[in-house]
């Protein structure tokens, strides 16, 4: 992942052998400087942020009549997606549903990393994700970003926005779950929750607040 900074008004530099002139805006006296670079760093969950729809949902559609048996989807338990789905895969291959057919979705899933985060289902929790990502790229850049802006829409996008700072921005897909989880915790708890929250029903709203903030001083 890399650092992607907003920037209006790019100067590419000068081609070779030609000198860079300093533009009027840069020049001593003149009180239309061009904004600083604003090191900013933006995470977006995936399904139903960056894409309006689940992916695994979208993956049941290459099975047998396009759903699922009801003894398969029995099998589901809170907090176990990642095994579900580790079944539903099983089951589809057994089917003769081939790789190709579900294009990149692959036929075998594990977790991402082990943790003890109690709010998080077994295979993932992004807050350690963040956590450590931002810890990284602090180090590497010997700096930390100035805003930290997460998208997301499901309950386990509210676990990395408990670590936002207060110029930090948390986006919520409104009234999915990490909107009322969110709502909750600032309800109850104010003092735990730090960052300002933006809900969003189009990625129209997610752009115009981040419009407002590059174009801030």
């Amino acid at each position: 992942m890399k650092d992607y900074v907003f920037n209006c008004c790019f100067l590419p530099p000068p081609p070779p052998g030609e000198v860079e002139v300093e533009p009027s805006s840069r020049r001593r006296g003149n009180m239309a400087a061009a904004p600083p670079h604003k090191p900013f760093l933006i995470f977006f969950d995936f399904d139903e942020t960056i894409v309006d729809e689940s992916s695994d949902d979208v993956v049941v559609q290459a099975a047998p009549g396009q759903r699922l048996p009801a003894w398969l989807k029995d099998t589901y338990q809170p907090g176990h997606y990642n095994e579900y789905m580790q079944r539903v895969l099983a089951y589809m291959a057994e089917k003769g549903v081939t790789e190709q057919a579900i294009r990149t979705v692959r036929l075998l899933l594990g977790p991402y990393h082990a943790h003890g985060c109690p709010r998080c289902p077994e295979n993932m929790c992004k807050q350690v994700i963040v956590r450590d990502y931002l810890a990284r790229r602090t180090q590497e850049r010997g700096r930390p970003f100035q805003r930290v802006f997460y998208v997301g829409d499901g309950a386990n996008d509210f676990c990395p926005s408990l670590i936002l700072g207060p110029r930090d921005t948390a986006f919520a897909r409104q009234d999915y779950p990490m909107h009322k989880l969110i709502v909750e915790k600032v309800t109850t708890q104010p003092a735990d929750f730090k960052a300002t929250v933006v809900p969003w029903a189009s990625g129209e709203d997610v752009v115009a607040r981040l419009k407002k903030v590059v174009e801030e001083r």
